[in-house]
Formats: structure tokens, C-alpha cells, sequence
């Protein structure tokens, strides 16, 4: 082999080597390159994996922020306090929360099955569907209100629904609105009664500047609202009033918010008028005044009636002078004053003589007009301090205090002697009298209010029997008729026992129609010794004694029973009226136990009516007002007897549930003769139908008598006109016997 040969074979054999070289070194290459371009790629990977990791747990905090939204939607929605439904065109209920299953009253479970339109009032159900496939269409919010009838009861709702554009279905807010209706209609209500009211209402602002008045406000003051709204309410100032009067209202009202009482007030034209005034402070939750309500009435015409009626109760109507009531009043406070200045006080009762007789031949209009005269000449002889009463008829009594000079007395009684002894000129007529009088004197013959008068009535008689026409002083040698009076209060202390007491009844008639459902218990002593004996004689002594509360328990349970037997033989309505005394009413057990008995003997207490006097009703007691209330409680009723010669004050009549009104028989005597009498009677009727009470008007003996009674519009009459008081089996005869 050549060189050359060789050569060639060795280059050769180097391309081939450098070939191989270079395959290997481009494998190699490739696989570098793979290998890069696996691990760019499993890089990638890897990125890509955390962002899908990345996205996935943003993915599930999202899902499990809407599943928690989701549930908190659910539970606002479920249990939220508004009424949820979701209701088709048919009002079908596809969903509803637990409010609006309370509402319809019906397990949540079972009102799918339902349609809202069951409950819906069957006049608004066409409504309702209408209501449902307006909001359909419309694809608006629509509010509307409707009736929902319940099981129980039936309510007022207002709905709210609304549908989206694709929905085939419509949500609906429904809520109870029947508190809030009925809070407006109160409302509406308020305001009518604010504007429709009888009293005059102002309201005015912290600073005394009138907000708003109501109708009768202008209707009282004359003013208009446009006049005083903006005004100070000192517009309607009477000037009547001192500084202090107003300082004192102002005292009591920033203290208490409140104040109330009379005031006089002055109209637009100038006119003085009385009010009564109530006023009330608003205030705000920081204790700001905010507002004053003045509501007020004219009570002018009440306060002339209340002076009229007042005057009438202390006051006899045909001469002025005191009453008996004021003069018991009078008498009390001369004993007190005489006891405090140690000076003696005298009595002086008085009775005219013969004056029956004046009225007999002269006629009754003649002797009242004597009795004013007499009381007329009476005051000349005495001082404006000392006081002259006319109890009743011919008697008048004189208190004589503060005598520095017992003479004197002897003075007083020989003037009114000679006073007496002059003519009287009478309607072109002339008329002789004289008087006799009995005095007694305090603390010389008694200390006991009661004992003076029984003293000096003792004293007048006395006089009397001495001939008339003179003066006599209490001696002891009265004290026969005293002690008389003694023995007669050791024989009643034991005729309760011997049984010597028995009940008449006197029938109470209806005046309309004549009919007879009532009567009067009055009960009668038959004395051993002294026959019979009336109430005037022995009802005194048992009150001094206390004995009246066994003697008027016997007489209330008594009286029951036999109004039972009425009402189970005759009546089923019939009433028996007793008289309770005043001393019962104070005392501890006065009553007895009185409903519990009724009970016992199963009847009504419809079937009692209790009779009071006006002299109960002075200076009350927290006690006696429980027992008058009792009595109502066991629908007993109450009766005020002998109106007129007492006192009694409106809110006491009306405080206390008086049912009955009975006018005392000296107006009622006097019918007829005295238009006076007539219209105090006229006004007692009007003033006890106002206060809501029937009249019972006591000693009717002449039909001319019930006849004015009847027209002046009196309820009922009793007296010997329709009968005389009776025993039991007398009453039953005579009411009953007929039928």
C-alpha cells in the first residue's frame, strides 16, 4: 500500500471518525436540548398547577363564602320577622318563611299545599287575583291591602310584591297592620273628640303661646283660632284674680305638672264668666316642658244651681234665715267659741202661739207672710253676731254668744216679747200673736249640744203652760222629762230581746203609671206600758246609745226576709227601702255581715235599697265610703232621705252613688200654696236627672200635691195620699189582694 493510499485511508478514516464525532456530539446536543426543554416544560407545569391550586382554593373561598351567604340568606329568610311568600299567578305558595306560616296560623310542612287566596276575605279575593296578575305584567313593586280571615280572629295586611322580567312567579312582603289601623282609627278618633267635645281645649307651648284651640274653645271665649293662635294665654284674663292666686297655680303646677280648680276667665266680648280648669304638662324624655292642655269649662250656671241648692240646704226658703242644718252648725261653733273665751252662751227656742189659728181663718199665704215678718222683727232684737234659725213651722231658735253680761238675755227675750205684741198688718189684714220662749244656758245646765236643745225646747214648753206670751228658763225641775227619757232608754235596751218591735211598710208608687213595686220599712216600738211608740221617740235615745246597730240590723234582716216573700208570693221586682242611721255607718260592726245574709236567703240585693241622710256625707270617712261602696257592690241601692234639709255637694251625690233622691215632705206640704216650694222641688228633680238619680218625694196628702210632682216630672211619691203604713198582711191586703 502507497503513502498516498494510506493517507487517504487515514483521512477517511478521520471523516468517518469526525463523522461519527459529530453524530455523537448531535445526539448529545439533542438530548441536551430535550432535557432543557423537558424541564421548561415541568416548570410550566409546576406554574401552572400552583395557579390551578391557586385558582381552586380562591374557588372553594368563593363557594364557601356563597354557602355561607347562602345560609345567612336562608336563615334572614327563614327567620325573619316579615312575612315571606313566594306565590304563581294563582296565588299558589311555592315558598314561604316561618313568619309567614305563623301568620296564616299553619304548619311551615304543610302550607305548600295551599293557596294565599283561602285566607284572603271572600269580597276581596277577586281583587287579590287581580292584584297578583297586574304585578305579573307590570313587573313593578305593587302595594295593596287586604283582609285576611283567620281561625281566630280577622286581621288587615298590607302587601308588597314585585316580579322580574322572567320570573313566572312574584315575591310578596306581607305584614299585620291591623295594630297600626287601629292605632289610626283611635287617632281619627282622638281627633274627632278633640274637635267634637263639649269642653273648650287650648294647647299652648313652653312658653305659654297658644298652639291650637278646638271648636267649643271659640264657641266659649268667642274667639276664633286664627285670633289667638301665637297669642299668650293671658288673652283670656278677667282681672278677678290677685298675683298671689296665680303665683299659687304656678306653685302647684311646675311642681306636680298638674293644676286644677275654679278660675274667672273673660270672653272676647268682655264678659266675666267661671271655669273650671284642668291643666296637664307634656313633657319630653329629658324632662323639657313641651306642651300645656288647658281644657276647660263655664260652670257659671252649675255654680248658680250649687249656690241655689246650697242656699236652699242651709237656708229656709221663706224667711232667709238659717235652717235647721245651719243652725246646728252655728250652735256647735258657739259651744266651741264659748268653751275657748270661758264666757257662758244661751239658747233661746221660740214658738209662736196660736199661730195655727192665723192660718186657719187668715189662710196659709198670710201666715208665711207673718213668718217673715216674725223673722224680720226677731233679727232687730238681737246683734249681727248672734244668730236667728227657723227649724221648721213656727219654731225658731236664737244663739245668744259671748255674753259678758247674763242680763243681758233677759233684755234680748223682753225685747222679742214686745216686738211679738205689736200688730201685724198682713195684705189689708190684721193679726195678733205672741211667743213663747224657752232659754237655756251653756255650761251652767248642760255641756251636750243635743241636751240644750232638748233643754230649751223643755223650757219653751214650760212657758206654755205658764200662760203663753212669756219667757222661761231650763230648771232643774224640768228634769222630770229627763228622767222620763232615762227609763225610756233602760226599757229600750231590752225590747230588742221581748220582741217588742215590728215593721210597717208604706208604699213608694210610681207617679206615671201608678204602679206600686216599692215600699218603706219603718219600724214601730210597741211599749208594754206606753203602747205604741213612734220612731221620733226612741230612734234619738238608740243612736245615743248605740243600741240603733242591733235594732237596725233586726230591722234590715227582717225587712229581707219579707221582701222575699214578696217577691217569691207577688213581685219578683218588689224593693224595700230601710233607713240606715249614721251612727250604723260609724260603727265598727254596723253592718253585719249584710250582703253575706242576703246570699244566705238567696236574694238580690235589687231587692233592698238603703236610705242615708245628708249629714252622712259631711266630713266622711275613709270607712263609711267603703261601706257605701259595699252596699253598691252587693247591688243594694242607696236613697238620700230628707233632701233639702241638710247639706250635700254635687261630687258627694255623685262620688258616692246615690240612686234615689227624697224630697223631705216640709216642701212637699207646702205645694200648692208657695210657688217657692214648687221650684225648689223643680230644680231638685232636674238637678237629680241630671246626675242620673230617680226622686222620691215623701208626705203627698193632697192629689194637687202629686199632680205638681207628677208634672214637674218626679219619679215616684209616698205619703198618706195613696196609704198609710201598714203591717205586713195590712200591705199584702190592700197591694195584692186585687189581683
Amino acid at each position: 500500500m502507497t503513502k498516498s493510499s494510506r493517507n487517504q485511508g487515514k483521512n477517511q478514516q478521520l471523516t468517518n471518525q469526525s463523522g461519527q464525532l459529530a453524530l455523537s456530539n448531535s445526539a448529545d446536543n439533542s438530548k441536551q436540548n430535550a432535557s432543557l426543554d423537558a424541564k421548561e416544560l415541568l416548570h410550566e407545569l409546576q406554574v401552572h398547577q400552583i395557579d390551578l391550586e391557586n385558582q381552586n382554593e380562591e374557588l372553594r373561598k368563593t363557594r364557601s363564602e356563597l354557602d355561607s351567604a347562602l345560609e345567612r340568606y336562608t336563615q334572614l329568610y327563614d327567620f325573619a320577622p316579615i312575612a315571606f311568600f313566594t306565590l304563581d299567578a294563582n296565588s299558589r305558595i311555592i315558598h314561604a318563611n316561618h313568619a309567614a306560616a305563623k301568620l296564616l296560623g299553619i304548619p311551615r310542612s304543610a302550607i305548600y299545599r295551599h293557596r294565599f287566596i283561602e285566607w284572603v276575605s271572600a269580597e276581596s279575593q277577586q281583587e287579590f287575583l287581580n292584584y297578583l296578575e297586574q304585578t305579573l305584567i307590570t313587573k313593578h313593586y305593587e302595594i295593596n291591602e287586604f283582609t285576611l280571615q283567620l281561625e281566630d280572629r280577622s286581621i288587615i295586611i298590607t302587601i308588597e310584591a314585585n316580579a322580574q322580567s322572567n320570573d313566572q312567579y312574584c315575591q310578596a312582603i306581607v305584614a299585620d297592620i291591623t295594630q297600626r289601623k287601629q292605632y289610626e282609627h283611635e287617632l281619627r278618633l282622638a281627633a274627632m273628640v278633640y274637635m267634637a267635645i263639649g269642653e273648650a281645649i287650648l294647647v299652648a307651648d313652653a312658653n305659654n303661646r297658644i298652639l291650637a284651640v278646638n271648636p267649643a274653645f271659640t264657641q266659649l271665649t268667642g274667639y276664633t283660632e286664627q285670633e289667638v293662635i301665637g297669642q299668650s294665654t293671658n288673652l283670656l284674663k278677667s282681672g278677678r284674680h290677685d298675683q298671689e292666686f296665680y303665683q299659687r297655680l304656678w306653685s302647684v303646677l311646675l311642681e306636680t305638672g298638674h293644676w286644677q280648680g275654679e278660675i274667672w276667665n273673660k270672653r272676647k266680648n268682655g264678659e266675666i264668666y267661671l271655669e273650671w280648669l284642668r291643666i296637664d304638662t307634656c313633657k319630653d324624655k329629658n324632662g323639657n316642658v313641651q306642651h300645656r292642655v288647658a281644657v276647660f269649662s263655664d260652670i257659671t250656671e252649675r255654680k248658680q244651681v250649687e249656690e241655689f241648692i246650697w242656699t236652699q240646704a242651709n237656708f229656709d226658703p221663706l224667711t232667709g234665715l238659717p235652717n235647721r242644718r245651719m243652725f246646728q252648725e252655728r250652735l256647735q261653733i258657739a259651744i266651741k267659741q264659748a268653751h275657748r273665751d270661758n264666757h257662758p252662751m244661751a239658747l233661746l227656742f221660740l214658738d209662736l202661739d196660736r199661730f195655727k189659728e192665723v192660718n186657719d181663718t187668715l189662710g196659709h199665704d198670710i201666715g208665711d207672710n207673718m213668718l217673715k215678718e216674725v223673722a224680720k222683727r226677731l233679727k232687730e232684737c238681737v246683734r249681727e253676731t248672734d244668730t236667728v234659725a227657723r227649724l221648721g213651722g213656727d219654731e225658731f231658735t236664737v244663739i245668744l254668744g259671748d255674753l259678758d253680761d247674763p242680763g243681758s238675755i233677759d233684755r234680748v227675750a223682753q225685747c222679742i216679747l214686745e216686738h211679738m205684741r205689736q200688730p201685724f198688718l198682713l195684705a189689708g189684714e190684721t193679726a195678733y200673736i205672741s211667743i213663747s220662749i224657752g232659754i237655756t244656758i251653756y255650761p251652767e245646765d248642760t255641756a251636750n249640744m243635743t241636751e240644750l236643745l232638748v233643754n230649751a225646747d223643755q223650757a219653751m214648753y214650760a212657758a206654755k203652760e205658764a200662760g203663753r206670751n212669756r219667757f222661761c228658763y231650763f230648771t232643774r225641775s224640768m228634769q222630770e222629762s229627763i228622767e222620763h227619757r232615762v227609763h225610756l232608754t233602760n226599757d229600750l235596751r231590752t225590747a230588742l230581746a221581748d220582741q217588742q218591735f215590728l215593721l210597717n211598710y208604706q208604699p213608694i208608687v210610681e207617679l206615671a203609671s201608678g204602679e206600686i213595686h216599692k215600699a218603706e220599712a219603718l219600724i214601730r216600738w210597741q211599749h208594754p206600758q206606753l203602747g205604741l211608740i213612734s220612731p221620733a221617740g226612741f230612734i234619738a235615745i238608740a243612736e245615743e246609745t248605740g243600741l240603733i246597730v242591733e235594732i237596725g240590723d233586726w230591722v234590715f234582716r227582717k225587712a229581707a226576709q219579707q221582701v222575699k216573700q214578696w217577691r217569691t208570693n207577688f213581685d219578683p221586682q218588689f224593693q224595700v227601702s230601710l233607713n240606715k242611721s249614721a251612727v250604723q255607718f260609724r260603727h265598727e260592726n254596723g253592718m253585719y255581715n249584710w250582703p253575706e245574709y242576703l246570699q244566705e236567703i238567696d236574694l238580690s240585693g235589687t231587692g233592698i235599697a238603703v236610705e242615708i241622710t245628708e249629714n252622712l256625707l259631711l266630713n266622711i270617712s275613709a270607712d263609711i265610703s267603703n261601706k257605701l261602696f259595699s252596699i253598691h257592690h252587693a247591688n243594694m241601692q242607696i236613697a238620700l232621705d230628707d233632701f233639702g234639709t241638710g247639706y250635700s255637694s254635687l261630687p258627694s251625690l255623685k262620688s258616692f252613688g246615690i240612686d234615689y233622691l227624697k224630697i223631705d215632705q216640709s216642701f212637699v206640704s207646702k205645694l200648692g200654696f208657695t210657688p217657692t216650694d214648687l221650684a225648689l222641688c223643680e230644680a231638685v228633680i232636674v238637678m237629680a236627672h241630671k246626675l242620673g238619680m230617680k226622686v222620691i218625694a215623701e208626705g203627698i196628702e193632697m192629689a194637687e200635691q202629686r199632680d205638681l210632682l207628677l208634672a214637674a216630672g218626679c219619679d215616684f211619691g209616698q205619703g198618706f195620699l195613696f196609704s198609710k203604713p201598714a203591717t205586713a198582711l195590712e200591705f199584702e191586703k190592700n197591694l195584692w189582694s186585687k189581683d
